[in-house]
C-alpha cells in the first residue's frame, strides 16, 4: 500500500526524505523564591513548524524546482497535507525558507529543504457599540445603564435653550435701565441695581450656557 504524497498548495512533493514537525507550547518559566522548580505559565500557543527534506529528480526536476522556487518567492499563503499533520488543525502555511542545492554530475537529481510555518488566519475585527464598545467589560452587571447618556444630552439641551431665553430677557431689562439712565427717563431710581445686576447675571448666564452645550456636546452620539 503506497502512503499519501505530501501536498504543498497543488505541488506534489514525491521523494520526500524527511518531514519534522516541531511545536513551541508558549511557556515561560518563572523563579518563584522558595519553589523548587519553576512556575510554568502559557501565553499562547505558536505556530506550528513543519520541516521537510526531500529530492526533485528526473526530466522534471528543474520544472519542479521552478515551481518551488516561485511559492517561496511570493510568500502566498497554502495548504499543506501530509501524514504528519493529519491530527493538526493547520489551515494555511507559508514557505519560511527554502533550501535547494545540486551537486555536479548529477544534473537530474536536487536537493531541497523547505521550512512551513503555520499562518492562522486573523480574528473578526472588533465592534463598536453602546458606550464606546465597553459594554463587554460588565457595565450591564454595575447597574449602569448606558441608555441614560442619551436623557442626559437631551437635558443639556433643554437647559441651553432656558439660558438663552433668560439671557434674553435680561438683556432687555439692562436695556430699559440703560434707557433710564442715560435717557433722561426719571424712575426714581429703581433700575440702578438693575443694570449693574443684569450684566453680572448675563456673565454667569453665558458661562453656564456655554458648560450646558459643551455637555450635551460630549454626550451625543
Amino acid at each position: 500500500m503506497s502512503r499519501p504524497i505530501p501536498l504543498l498548495g497543488d505541488i506534489s512533493l514525491e521523494y520526500v526524505q524527511q518531514i519534522e514537525h516541531s511545536l513551541d507550547a508558549g511557556f515561560v518559566s518563572t523563579r518563584i523564591p522558595g519553589l523548587e522548580g519553576e512556575l510554568q505559565q502559557r501565553y499562547g500557543r505558536p505556530s506550528h513548524h513543519v520541516r521537510i527534506a526531500g529530492l526533485l529528480v528526473g526530466d522534471s526536476a528543474r520544472d519542479n524546482l521552478g515551481t518551488l522556487q516561485k511559492a517561496a518567492q511570493t510568500g502566498e499563503e497554502l495548504t499543506f497535507a501530509a501524514d504528519i499533520t493529519s491530527a493538526l488543525d493547520l489551515q494555511k502555511v507559508v514557505i519560511r525558507s527554502f533550501n535547494a542545492r545540486e551537486a555536479a554530475g548529477n544534473p537530474a537529481r536536487i536537493e531541497y529543504h523547505i521550512e512551513l510555518t503555520e499562518s492562522p488566519a486573523l480574528p473578526p475585527p472588533a465592534e463598536i457599540g453602546g458606550f464606546g464598545g465597553l459594554g463587554g467589560f460588565g457595565l450591564g452587571d454595575m447597574g449602569f445603564d448606558p441608555g441614560i447618556l442619551d436623557d442626559v444630552a437631551s437635558l443639556a439641551d433643554d437647559v441651553a435653550s432656558a439660558v438663552d431665553q433668560a439671557t434674553e430677557a435680561l438683556g432687555a431689562l439692562g436695556a430699559l435701565a440703560n434707557l433710564a439712565l442715560s435717557g433722561g427717563l426719571d424712575f426714581q431710581g429703581i433700575f440702578d441695581p438693575l443694570s449693574g445686576t443684569a450684566e453680572s447675571v448675563k456673565s454667569i448666564a453665558g458661562n453656564f450656557d456655554k458648560a450646558t452645550r459643551e455637555l450635551g456636546g460630549l454626550f451625543k452620539s
